[in-house]
């Protein structure tokens, strides 16, 4: 074997490991962990603007993108349909918005493709939790012998009376934080596989990828429009870098050289040129910030922002 050789097969076991160890703690759970809970089917191709605001020609719509895996218009269908009530969110379609967000990654190409893959097993352990709720009383008991899914979800739902008629533990994400707080699944000293930490972990990652995406939609008023690799890198580094060693920092920055130029992004999502683009993701950017920030309350008055 070669120098190149070997040198691309090392560039390979270090990205290899970079998805394993992504989100913190993902040498615990299987690559082929990926039983789904939900009926992720979702047959909307358009949307309305979010903002509700209509136009002399009526509402603006946002159309499929012919071609394409990644659907930036299921996205947002998904984002907009996760918050409820005052402050929660809706597990199934924020789990939803991480699976077309997994589509936006692994468009990418396989660098940042293999970091889609640990997030795909993060979702998965959320929706099997979900599925042994559902299965009935016997299905998931708590230290006390107590079935997880008979707690009620009333924390952060007491302003909406028309929140407690759902009793399903992971219905939503502060229903979640309740049941498994009440069970006894989530320990802050040491890592346990509970839903709660798990969401942690999507939770940063929510946040790189928005100001990932925040950032490409900048257009400055002089000078060049910023490589979508270097401003992923500065993204990560404001964010997830904070929580992962020096070790895969470095090889995050790696795997950020391989990202395609701007012009491929415009091409994902059917637009033509960078003011096209940047409307489409801020509109994106608003609705991540809503579910992103609902989570944030949720895990912060619980104190779980820092779990092992």
């Amino acid at each position: 074997m070669g120098v190149k050789s070997k040198a691309a097969a090392a560039i390979l076991v270090l990205l290899l490991f970079l998805g394993s160890l992504w989100l913190h703690g993902g040498l615990d759970y299987q690559w082929d962990s990926c039983f789904k809970g939900y009926n992720q089917v979702n047959k909307l191709h358009q949307l309305y603007n979010s903002s509700g605001a209509e136009g002399a020609e009526g509402p603006q719509v946002l159309e499929g993108c012919p071609g394409q895996t990644f659907q930036v218009s299921l996205l947002l269908s998904h984002l907009l349909a996760a918050p409820a009530y005052t402050s929660d969110v809706l597990l199934q379609p924020y789990l939803s918005s991480w699976d077309e967000l997994v589509r936006f990654m692994e468009a990418l190409g396989p660098m940042v493709g293999l970091i889609s893959k640990e997030i795909e097993t993060k979702t998965s352990i959320i929706r099997q939790l979900a599925v042994l709720a559902a299965e009935g009383p016997e299905a998931e008991l708590g230290p006390d012998g107590n079935s997880i899914n008979s707690v009620s979800t009333e924390a952060g739902t007491k302003d909406d009376p028309e929140a407690s008629q759902h009793t399903s533990a992971y219905y939503s994400v502060r229903s979640m934080i309740l049941a498994e707080l009440s069970q006894g699944q989530v320990d802050f000293n040491e890592q346990t596989d509970s839903g709660c930490r798990t969401l942690l972990r999507l939770h940063r990652a929510l946040l790189w990828l928005k100001l990932f995406l925040e950032k490409l939609a900048e257009t400055p008023v002089a000078g060049r429009l910023r490589s979508p690799s270097e401003l992923c890198r500065e993204a990560y580094q404001n964010t997830l870098a904070n929580h992962h060693t020096w070790f895969v920092r470095r090889a995050a920055e790696l795997a950020f050289i391989a990202l395609p130029e701007r012009g491929y992004f415009y091409r994902l999502v059917c637009v033509q040129n960078q003011e096209e683009f940047g409307v489409l993701l801020n509109r994106v950017v608003q609705a991540i910030g809503e579910v992103y920030d609902r989570t944030q309350k949720a895990l912060e008055e619980n104190g779980m922002l820092d779990l092992p």
